[in-house]
C-alpha cells in the first residue's frame, strides 16, 4: 500500500448494547490493516441515538476491545478523556460540526423539509411492496413552495430533512467485492436529519469520516446499501471519497445472520465463560479471512504481518462454536501453569472450594489443563479434588461384566498397595510403574482393577487417569476413597432403573 502515513481507519460502534462479535471482528480487521501499513486506528462512538445509548455500553465496548488486545490510536479513553487531535470522538459532542455542514447543504438547496407522517410513509411502503417494488420515498414534499411548507408547519406537522437524490449511476471499487454499481433511482430522497441540529446516521458518518481524515472504510456488508447514499453526500459537500471494503456477514451454523439480540454473542459473554482473548482474536480473524496456508494458530504479531484485505472472502463466514472451543483449548494448553492458575482462580472462587493450598490447586488444575475447552468448565472438572465425600452410583464401580466379588478384591488389593507405598513415591510415574508391576505379578485383569480404582477416586465415568489423580490426592485421601468404595460394594447393589 503506497503512502502508508495517510492511512486512517476507524471502528464506530453504537453504545446500545455490549460489544458484539461482528463489531469486534470489524475492529480487528481495521486494527490489523492500520498496524500493517503504519496507519492510524480510530475509535469513534456513534451515540446519537440518545434513547438507546448508554454510557455503560460505551465502557463495555472499550473494555472489550482492550481485553482482546485491540488498542486504538485515537478516540475516547476509559478515564473519560480523549486522545487524538480530530475529536470529539463521540457523536453526541459533535453537534456544532454537523450544523456547519448541514447549513451548507440547506444553503445549496440540496435538502428539503418533508412533512409526511409516519402513517403516510408506511402506506407508501406497503403500496410499493404490493407492486413488488423496493420501498423508497415518493418525493411528494420535494417541490413544495415556501408557502405550502409554512402552511404544513402551522398545522403542527413535524418535518425531517431529506436529501435531493440526483438521478445517476454510482460506481465504486470495493477492496473485497470488486466493482459495485448502484442506480440512485432505487434509493429515492433519503432522510439525513431530524432537524437543523440533529443529523441522522448517513450524514453524521460522512462528516465524521471527512473531518477525521478517514482514508479507508472497512465495515460489514450490511452497510453496503448505505454506501451510495454516503457517496452522494460526499459529492454534495465536496468531500473526497474514502476507499471502501465491505466484510462478509457472520452467520450461524444454519447460515442465518448472527444477531446481537437473538444470540449470546457479546465479547463480554465469552470472557465470562472463560475464553481467552488470544483465542477469540485468532478465531475472529478467521471469520472471513484466509491466510492462504494450513496454519490456524497465529499470534497478534503474526497477524499484523500476514493480514491482507484481498484474502477476505465475499461469502458469509460461519460461526462454529465447536471450532472456537477447539481453538480456545489449544491456547489453554499453550500457557504456563502459573498463568493458567492466575486465570483460573476467579472462576474457582465462584465455587465454594477450599483454595488455601496453592500447590495442591495447581496439581489439580494441571490434570484438567489438557482436557477443558474453557475456564468455566474448570471448577466442575476439579471439584472432585475438594469434596469430602463423592456421590456416585455404586454400579459405576463394576468393570463390564466382572463379578462384584472380584471388583471388591481388586479394590482391597489397591488399598493394600497404596497403604504400603511410601509417601516419597506418590508420583504418577511411580504409582503407574509399581501398580502395573503388581498387575503383572498377580495376573490381574487390568480393566477390572484400574476402572473401579478410578471411579473410587473420582466418582466419575470420565476423568483423568487413576495414577495422576492418586498422585494429587495423596495417601490419606486415596485410602479414604477406596474404603468408601468398598463400603458401597459391601451392600447389595440396588436394581438398575
Amino acid at each position: 500500500m503506497s503512502n502508508n502515513a495517510t492511512i486512517r481507519v476507524r471502528i464506530a460502534p453504537s453504545p446500545t448494547g455490549s460489544l458484539h462479535v461482528g463489531t469486534a471482528r470489524s475492529a480487528l480487521y481495521n486494527y490489523l490493516f492500520a498496524k500493517q501499513n503504519g496507519g492510524t486506528f480510530v475509535l469513534r462512538i456513534e451515540d446519537t441515538d440518545l434513547e438507546r445509548s448508554d454510557e455503560k455500553y460505551t465502557r463495555d465496548i472499550m473494555e472489550g476491545l482492550l481485553w482482546l488486545g485491540i488498542e486504538w490510536d485515537e478516540g475516547p479513553t476509559l478515564d473519560g478523556r480523549e486522545k487524538g487531535k480530530h475529536g470529539p470522538y463521540k457523536q453526541s459532542a459533535r453537534t456544532e460540526i454537523y450544523q456547519k455542514y448541514l447549513k451548507k447543504l440547506i444553503a445549496d438547496g440540496k435538502v428539503y423539509p418533508c412533512y409526511c407522517t409516519p402513517e403516510e410513509l408506511e402506506q407508501e411502503r406497503a403500496a410499493a411492496a404490493k407492486k413488488g417494488e423496493s420501498p423508497k420515498y415518493s418525493g411528494k414534499c420535494r417541490n413544495l413552495t415556501e408557502a405550502e411548507q409554512k402552511k404544513l408547519a402551522a398545522e403542527g406537522r413535524n418535518s425531517i430533512l431529506r436529501f435531493k437524490t440526483p438521478a445517476q449511476v454510482i460506481t465504486f471499487p470495493d477492496e473485497i467485492r470488486g466493482k459495485v454499481v448502484f442506480e440512485t433511482d432505487l434509493i429515492g430522497d433519503f432522510s439525513i436529519a431530524r432537524d437543523q441540529q440533529t443529523p441522522l446516521y448517513n450524514l453524521a458518518v460522512v462528516i465524521d469520516d471527512y473531518t477525521m481524515k478517514i482514508s479507508h472504510v472497512i465495515r460489514g456488508e450490511d452497510h453496503l446499501s448505505n454506501t451510495p447514499k454516503q457517496i452522494l453526500l460526499q459529492e454534495a459537500l465536496g468531500f473526497p471519497r474514502p476507499i471502501y471494503a465491505h466484510l462478509p456477514l457472520i452467520l450461524n451454523e444454519d447460515r442465518s445472520k448472527l444477531s446481537k439480540r437473538m444470540n449470546n454473542v457479546s465479547v463480554i459473554d465469552y470472557r465470562r465463560m472463560g475464553y481467552l482473548p488470544q483465542a477469540l482474536l485468532n478465531f475472529f480473524v478467521l471469520l472471513g479471512w484466509n491466510p492462504k496456508t494450513e496454519e490456524e494458530i497465529f499470534t497478534k504479531e503474526q497477524l499484523i504481518k500476514k493480514f491482507d484485505l484481498k484474502n477476505i472472502h465475499k461469502g458469509g463466514a460461519v460461526f462454529s462454536q465447536k471450532r472456537l472451543d477447539w481453538m480456545n483449548g489449544q491456547y489453554i494448553r499453550k500457557i504456563s501453569l502459573d498463568e493458567f492458575y492466575n486465570l483460573a482462580l476467579p472462576f474457582l472462587k465462584n465455587y465454594e472450594l477450599n483454595l488455601k493450598d496453592e500447590e495442591y490447586i495447581k496439581k489439580a488444575i494441571a490434570l484438567e489443563k489438557e482436557r477443558i475447552k474453557n475456564l468455566n468448565e474448570l471448577p466442575g472438572a476439579v471439584s472432585l479434588f475438594f469434596q469430602n465425600e463423592l456421590l456416585y452410583d455404586p454400579y459405576l464401580l463394576i468393570w463390564k461384566k466382572t463379578a462384584k466379588a472380584e471388583i471388591k478384591r481388586n479394590l482391597e488389593t489397591a488399598g493394600t498397595f497404596f497403604q504400603e507405598l511410601p509417601e516419597k513415591e506418590f508420583t504418577a510415574e511411580k504409582i503407574e510403574q509399581k501398580m502395573k508391576g503388581l498387575i503383572a505379578t498377580q495376573k490381574l485383569n487390568t480393566g477390572a482393577i484400574l476402572w473401579p480404582l478410578r471411579v473410587a477416586l473420582t466418582g466419575r465415568e470420565s476423568s483423568p487417569g487413576p495414577f495422576e489423580v492418586a498422585a494429587v490426592l495423596r495417601k490419606e485421601k486415596v485410602l479414604k476413597r477406596i474404603n468408601e468404595a468398598l463400603e458401597r460394594l459391601a451392600d447389595d447393589l440396588p436394581k438398575k432403573g
